[in-house]
């Protein structure tokens, strides 16, 4: 049965907690999943917290750790000794231990280290500390099943349980060489059937084998993954020595993490907020995009005091001032956002998205003509003809440059290695109002005289 959090159980959990009624948490919260009680303790202060965690079974309490919220964690984690934080990581995959220890300052992660008594863990977790974490040696655990290719069947099997009191998830085996060079893959279901004598060489698959260098961008590791329907990938070093293995949630928690990235860029937020940020840090982020939209609008409005003398003589024109401002932006962030979609996507190739841009520029005629003659009609019934015409043809080149743009900004933002995603957020909107008001009152001239 799924656990539902309310505030109620919240109300009596800490009552428990401040009772230090360990036989009432033991029954209502430690038997749930850790996925729930990571949920509950995400909504408990430090001290409640440390008191459920330590009370939850070792090998569980690793889980827990990474599923709470990263400000949660960091809080809850600056809260123990080095010690305490050393005994933690021991638990840990050796990518989720580098990954929080990288969150600490140079000087507590020798502390942290220093206090590991597993020293093997230790090498592992410092080698991964060296790789950047958007690399697959960022990304990579250290935890995997090898079998060398020359081992029989019940020499792999012994040496596999011995392995397999650091790996938690199999998903295959990799064969090496005598020099720990990856030779390909055997799956576990083919070892298992195998009989005792059969030699490993005889077994494992060395065609195709996909795997990915240590200095490969995570960019290029999902992609790889997802083209391959891959479940985990080998990583090797530039001698092809098998050093790690990258599984799949590992990737999606990379994919999630450059989504938020995005979302915020599109959106106008440069860096990363922290859910505590204070409000001086919120304001410095967002300030520069808001201030870049308020100078498009001074530009506008530049634009609209250019054409002062038509407004006083047709009042009319200034109806539909919002109307073209609102459709270009919007034709441009559509636009844009196929782009920076097929962009993100690994399409960088011009042959690759030069279908996607013709197919928006004919999207962006035909949408311009219907547009088009739908205000010519409504302008027609409200105002008169000559308003209609301006209006309309302004609508319908607004709309094909708006389009255009939208579709070559995110391009050259790439080209100079700009995240596209710019693209789709003020910067595009501002340029399409100025562009757009220019071209509406630039028509209404010609066409007013």
């Amino acid at each position: 049965m799924r656990f539902e959090l309310t505030h109620e159980f919240l109300d009596v959990l800490r009552l428990k907690v401040a009772e230090q009624d360990v036989s009432w948490i033991q029954e209502h919260v430690l038997e749930l999943h850790y996925a729930d009680i990571a949920e509950i303790i995400d909504k408990l202060n430090n001290d409640e917290a440390k008191f459920i965690y330590f009370l939850v079974e070792e090998d569980v309490q690793a889980d827990i750790l990474m599923e709470l919220d990263e400000d949660i964690r960091d809080r809850f984690l600056s809260s123990l000794s080095s010690k305490e934080i050393a005994d933690q990581l021991e638990n840990l995959a050796s990518d989720d231990a580098a990954d929080i220890l990288g969150e600490l300052s140079d000087d507590k992660i020798q502390e942290v280290i220093s206090h590991m008594e597993d020293d093997e863990a230790a090498e592992d977790i410092v080698d991964l500390l060296n790789y950047d974490e958007d690399t697959a040696g960022g990304l990579m655990q250290k935890e995997f099943f090898q079998a060398e290719v020359d081992w029989n069947v019940t020499r792999a099997l012994v040496e596999l349980r011995k392995q397999a009191e650091d790996v938690e998830k199999v998903y295959n085996i990799f064969v090496v060489s005598e020099g720990n060079q990856l030779l390909g893959v055997l799956s576990l279901k083919r070892l298992l059937f195998a009989s005792a004598n059969t030699k490993i060489a005889n077994l494992y698959q060395s065609k195709n084998i996909i795997s990915v260098k240590t200095s490969d961008s995570a960019e290029e590791v999902a992609k790889v993954m997802e083209k391959y329907d891959l479940v985990s990938v080998p990583v090797v070093d530039y001698q092809n020595k098998l050093v790690g293995r990258i599984t799949l949630d590992d990737v999606v928690d990379y994919i999630k993490e450059e989504a938020d990235k995005d979302f915020q860029l599109a959106t106008g937020i440069s860096d990363p907020v922290e859910p505590d940020a204070s409000i001086w840090k919120i304001s410095y982020l967002r300030l520069p995009w808001l201030i870049i939209g308020m100078m498009g609008g001074i530009l506008g409005a530049k634009v609209i005091s250019g054409f002062e003398d038509s407004i006083t003589r047709i009042p009319a024109l200034a109806f539909f001032i919002p109307l073209i401002t609102a459709m270009g932006g919007n034709v441009g962030v559509q636009s844009s956002a196929i782009v920076v979609q097929s962009l993100a996507r690994g399409d960088k190739d011009l042959g690759k998205i030069r279908p996607k841009l013709i197919r928006e520029a004919s999207v962006a005629l035909l949408n311009g003509v219907l547009l088009a003659s739908l205000i010519f009609g409504i302008a027609y019934i409200f105002e008169n003809a000559q308003l209609g015409f301006v209006v309309s043809i302004s609508l319908f080149t607004v709309i094909f440059f708006a389009a255009i743009f939208g579709t070559l900004i995110p391009l050259l933002l790439n080209k100079y290695k700009i995240d596209p995603a710019l693209a789709t957020g003020p910067f595009i909107t501002t340029l399409n109002d100025v562009i757009g008001l220019f071209i509406y009152f630039s028509v209404g001239l010609l066409l007013y005289g």
